[in-house]
């Protein structure tokens, strides 16, 4: 909820979902853009998309799409107002490029919100790694992750307006904002 709404969403706004898994955003993307907005809904995942269908259809939602696709290879559409990924980006080798091609579709004042894991400062290397096999490797994460640092992608492409950790500094929401320029 802390992620969509760092997002500053406005009824009527678009937004895109990446890595949207089986829906868990929707709902609060929904209050925030209204009938009106619009949410594009993207996942690797078909067995997941057809968990978020679902859910679309329960709740009558008209203006959800759902893609599945890489995100790697995901081409965003021009001047959308925000960006949410939960706990996904960094799973992907490609994050940097993936938040450059976001960063690019946004339009003025656009919002980019990453919600994910990072090594929380001062954890040694051995807890660290005890605590990925127990908490992210089942979702496909590794160790290596601890070196993608995705808020920094945001303040290379974007204005980094936001930084704020949570669980002891083992997860975080960065946000970056487009220039009006």
């Amino acid at each position: 909820m802390k992620a969509v709404e760092a997002l500053n969403l406005r009824k009527g706004d678009t937004a895109v979902d990446l890595c949207c898994g089986t829906g868990l955003n929707f709902p609060h993307l929904q209050n925030a853009v209204g009938s009106k907005g619009k949410i594009i809904g993207v996942d690797l995942s078909a067995d997941m998309l057809k968990i978020a269908e679902k859910q679309v259809e329960e709740k009558k939602w008209k203006n959800v799409t759902l893609i599945q696709s890489d995100a790697a290879q995901y081409q965003f559409p021009k001047d959308i107002n925000g960006i949410i990924s939960s706990y996904a980006v960094t799973l992907i080798p490609e994050y940097d490029s993936i938040i450059s091609k976001g960063a690019y579709s946004l339009d003025k004042g656009g919002k980019f919100v990453i919600l994910d894991f990072k090594k929380p400062d001062g954890w040694s290397d051995w807890f660290a790694k005890f605590m990925v096999l127990l908490f992210i490797k089942p979702f496909g994460g590794t160790y290596i992750m601890k070196e993608r640092h995705a808020w920094e992608s945001l303040e290379k492409y974007l204005k980094l307006i936001t930084f704020k950790e949570y669980y002891f500094g083992s997860t975080y929401i960065a946000t970056g904002e487009k220039s009006l320029k």
